[in-house]
């Protein structure tokens, strides 16, 4: 099924797909060596149909811009927890089209198998795109987790009854921790070990973090025009 048909979708035919894509999962580990890498994001308020889609593309280690794109799409699918991939992997899917230079891999904001189908939009896209894609989300949809120590670089093991499903890594002292978790066609040692090389300034690895600036910005310049035109009617 192609994504520009999911918002023909029923929640319980979402759910279905959820599980038949979920046959294809591969949490293997990658051999090809990371030269690029991507960020994912997107920006929308929570009962809009308008979609703001964004990745950023960098050199890995240095993490050095090479590719921005952005996309203003729709969905009338609705806002339902465990199933936003829905709405989000269409809008994603045409920013990735777009890209003249595809990433090595990518990092998308939210969850990859610490979903309780293992279909978070990391493994969703990860599955469409047939591509290395890891989850970094800053809060838990699923699953059990103590909290790393306070100290940068602590983590610990999410589990899903007795599975490890992911990893809360403490990346700043006194912030709350991030979730990592392999989307498609790699592992969490992997994942965990990649997105410690992204960590700079601040909590959220560079690629994620730069990708949700930039979806944002688009937002906030899409949303320009139509407040400089209503102000204009009452001059």
């Amino acid at each position: 099924m192609h994504p520009s048909q999911y918002e023909k979708l029923s929640i319980n035919e979402a759910i279905a797909y959820q599980n038949k894509l979920r046959e294809r999962l591969q949490i293997v580990p990658l051999k090809k060596p990371i030269k690029t890498i991507g960020g994912a994001d997107i920006s929308f308020n929570k009962y809009s149909e308008i979609v703001y889609a964004g990745i950023v593309v960098l050199s890995y280690p240095e993490l050095k811009e090479i590719e921005r794109v952005t996309v203003i799409s729709k969905t009338s699918f609705p806002y339902v927890s465990g199933l936003l991939a829905f709405r989000e992997v269409p809008a994603l899917l045409e920013v990735w089209e777009k890209i003249q230079l595809k990433p090595d891999l990518l990092v998308l904001d939210g969850q990859g198998i610490a979903h309780r189908r293992r279909m978070g939009i990391a493994t969703h896209f990860g599955l469409i795109a047939d591509i290395p894609t890891i989850g970094c989300a800053k809060s838990k949809l699923y699953g059990q987790v103590i909290e790393p120590l306070n100290i940068p670089l602590a983590q610990t093991e999410m589990f899903d009854k007795n599975e490890v499903i992911g990893i809360a890594l403490r990346t700043k002292k006194n912030c709350k921790p991030i979730l990592i978790s392999p989307g498609n066609r790699i592992n969490i040692e992997q994942s965990v070990e990649i997105i410690k090389q992204c960590i700079g300034k601040y909590r959220i690895p560079e690629p994620t973090r730069r990708a949700h600036i930039l979806v944002n910005e688009a937002r906030i310049k899409d949303s320009q025009p139509a407040a400089n035109s209503q102000t204009n009617l009452f001059d």
